[in-house]
């Protein structure tokens, strides 16, 4: 079958006229920015053992303390991304990266479990939007061709964050404190919120040029926000991805604690090994993104397939690590799960910048941190604390990785409807026939 370019496919690329070099140093950049984002967020799970023992806090709390970041970037992410785009993203994310560096820096003056949970609520206002506008900042200085490498590469730096933040936040806390852990993030996250801005200018990112579209493509695309929901796939886009982080983001979260618990290691040995492991989880999602700009050079439809391979492969690899004891061999199992886990990170950020007209990026994308957030990253944590408050750490880890079913599910239908999808011309239905049928999409 041969594919046939979207409008958001033939539109004018916006990388044109922005040297490599500038692009690369916005990449850094804005990377370095999203790793400090994640620190500052996981750095809580590597301290998990010594607050649950010194305020006396059941995995209920801890898992409360956890998601209410994801709960906060949730529902906040999507107008924030909105003011951002119509208001100069540059700026936005210097706030961001401010707000959320002295929201951390009070989780380290924090003198009980209320007063974290305020910190935690504000560093969760600080990074509502920052995973949506700066994926925009960097897709919108690369070609397209890069998409799914650069989504996957991307978002693998709140993994790689995450890495840092469970195995320096442990080592931290060992030699000197749960706090000084906090404090380490909020002082490396201040840094970078202060050279960001001075270094990437929004002239420079959103010159001029984008301005003349011609008047055919305007007429195509006269109402850009109704691709944000106007199709069958993209709606399944962000479900599908929202189910499959609800599993990647539990696990990050409770791998620390699982290893503290079943395998006897302190805070220090705990948090290197889950950072060991999140370590693969971040080099398997860019390898995955890479793999798919690859394959689906000529086929855009194997997107979706290897979407449904990451969900049914984790689910496999990961009901078999914790259907074993404690041993190397569940340890390689859960390395080997987690390596494909995120793989639809790139897949799916793929399908949502060809599916969705550049001007609203940022706001697509935060739709896609939004349902990330309220399907996954916030109640996976939580509800996973609650069952192990019932039943024990092991057992609810066991029923995690099936949730991966349903999102195989979602892309399995997503694949009867992409290619017309990605055809059709942008912004050519009213947005009463798109919320209806977004509504059967969903029903």
């Amino acid at each position: 079958m041969a594919f046939h370019h979207s409008a958001v496919d033939d539109e004018e690329d916006t990388s044109i006229g922005i040297p490599r070099r500038y692009a690369w140093i916005v990449f850094a950049l804005t990377f370095g920015l999203l790793i400090s984002d994640y620190m500052s967020r996981q750095v809580l799970n590597a301290v998990f053992p010594v607050l649950k023992s010194e305020w006396l806090l059941s995995d209920s709390q801890l898992g409360l303390l956890s998601g209410i970041v994801a709960l906060m970037v949730g529902l906040l992410t999507f107008p924030l991304s909105l003011l951002a785009d119509r208001f100069g993203r540059v700026r936005s994310l210097a706030l961001m990266a401010l707000l959320w560096s002295l929201a951390t820096l009070g989780c380290a003056l924090a003198q009980n479990y209320q007063h974290m949970l305020i910190a935690r609520f504000m560093v969760g206002l600080g990074e509502a939007a920052y995973g949506s506008v700066g994926i925009a900042v960097v897709m919108s200085v690369f070609p397209k061709s890069m998409r799914a490498t650069l989504a996957s590469a991307f978002m693998a730096g709140g993994l790689f964050g995450s890495v840092l933040g469970m195995a320096l936040g442990g080592a931290i806390a060992v030699k000197l404190g749960w706090r000084w852990s906090f404090a380490s993030m909020a002082l490396f996250g201040l840094v970078l919120a202060v050279l960001y801005p001075i270094i990437v200018r929004e002239s420079r990112i959103a010159p001029k040029r984008l301005g003349a579209i011609s008047q055919k493509s305007k007429a195509a695309i006269s109402r850009p926000l109704r691709t944000l929901y106007c199709t069958r796939s993209v709606i399944g886009a962000y479900v599908g991805s929202g189910l499959q982080l609800f599993v990647v983001g539990t696990v990050l979260v409770w791998l620390p604690s699982y290893f503290n618990r079943y395998y006897a290691m302190d805070e220090g040995k705990a948090g290197g090994l889950a950072a060991l492991i999140v370590l693969c989880c971040g080099a398997g999602t860019v390898c995955c993104g890479m793999l798919s700009d690859r394959l689906c050079r000529h086929s855009q439809i194997r997107k979706v397939d290897l979407s449904i391979a990451y969900c049914l492969g984790s689910c496999l690899l990961l009901s078999l690590a914790f259907a074993l004891t404690a041993g190397p061999l569940q340890v390689i199992l859960i390395a080997l799960g987690m390596l494909i886990a995120a793989g639809t990170n790139g897949t799916t950020g793929a399908m949502v910048a060809n599916l969705t007209h550049y001007k609203v990026h940022g706001t697509a994308f935060a739709t896609l941190t939004l349902v990330n957030n309220m399907l996954g990253l916030a109640p996976g944590p939580f509800i996973t604390g609650r069952v192990s408050d019932l039943i024990g750490l092991h057992e609810a880890f066991q029923l995690v990785p099936l949730i991966s079913i349903g999102s195989a599910a979602v892309f399995i239908y997503i694949k009867r409807h992409y290619i017309a999808d990605i055809a059709r011309p942008k912004g050519d239905e009213s947005s009463e026939a798109c919320l209806k049928k977004s509504v059967g999409v969903m029903s």
